[in-house]
C-alpha cells in the first residue's frame, strides 16, 4: 500500500494559489514544532496561529509553552505578519474527550482523541472566521503519525465544510530545521508531549533508569 505524500499535496496547493494569498488558521502545539512550520508557511500563506491545547498539564506548563511561542514569533521577526488567537487553559475539554481512555498506552486511542479535539476546534474557528484552510504543526514531530492526523482532519473538514491543508512537516528536513531554529533562538524544548499521562510516563522512565 502506497503512503500518501502530503508534502507534495501541499506543494500542489501552493502552486495553484494564484496571486491571492490564502488565509490559514494554524493550530500549534508548542514553540519548537511551530518554528520551521511558520518559517515555511509564511512564505505562501497569511497565517494566524491558534493556541488551543487543553491537554497540556499542569497549567504552569501550559503558560510556559504559550509564552515560549509568543517570544519565538517575536524573535523570528514574524510579530507583524502572524496573529495569535489564544484560548485559555481548558483542561476540562481534554478530560471529557479522553474519559475512559486513561489507561490507554501513549500514542494510542487517547492520543487520537486528543488530536481530534484540537483539530475540531481549529476547523470550527477556521469556518467561523472565514479562513481558506486549517492546518496543524503536529505533523512536524517524528513521534506523531502524520497519516492519522491528516485522515482525522480531512474527515472533520468534509463534515464541517472547511478545507484542510495537508502536511507532513517533518519531511524535507523540517524537524532538523526546527532544532536549528530552537538553538538559534534559545527556545525552551519540553521533555514530554504535554498531557499528565505523558508526564507520568516520562517520570516513570526517569525513575526506572536510576534504579
Amino acid at each position: 500500500m502506497n503512503r500518501r505524500n502530503y508534502q507534495k499535496e501541499l506543494d500542489r496547493i501552493i502552486q495553484k494559489r494564484g496571486r491571492r494569498t490564502p488565509r490559514v488558521l494554524l493550530h500549534v502545539c508548542c514553540g519548537p514544532c511551530s518554528s520551521s512550520v511558520l518559517e515555511y508557511l509564511t512564505q505562501y500563506f497569511d497565517v494566524t496561529i491558534l493556541w488551543y491545547n487543553p491537554n497540556i498539564y499542569p497549567q504552569a506548563e501550559f503558560e510556559r509553552r504559550f509564552q515560549t511561542l509568543v517570544k519565538l514569533v517575536e524573535d523570528m521577526g514574524l510579530a507583524d505578519r502572524v496573529s495569535i488567537l489564544a484560548e485559555p487553559w481548558k483542561s476540562e475539554d481534554y478530560y471529557a474527550r479522553v474519559k475512559g481512555l486513561e489507561a490507554e498506552p501513549e500514542g494510542g486511542k487517547r492520543c487520537t482523541e486528543c488530536f481530534r479535539l484540537r483539530l475540531l476546534e481549529t476547523a470550527r474557528l477556521a469556518k467561523h472566521y472565514g479562513y481558506d484552510y486549517f492546518c496543524t504543526s503536529l505533523t512536524l514531530s517524528r513521534h506523531k503519525d502524520a497519516d492519522r492526523i491528516n485522515t482525522i482532519a480531512e474527515e472533520i473538514g468534509r463534515a464541517m465544510g472547511v478545507q484542510w491543508l495537508p502536511s507532513d512537516f517533518k519531511k524535507r528536513d523540517g524537524e532538523n530545521r526546527s532544532i536549528e531554529l530552537c538553538q538559534k533562538y534559545n527556545v525552551y524544548r519540553q521533555l514530554y508531549c504535554g498531557c499528565e499521562f505523558s508526564l507520568h510516563k516520562r517520570e516513570q522512565g526517569a525513575a526506572e533508569s536510576k534504579a
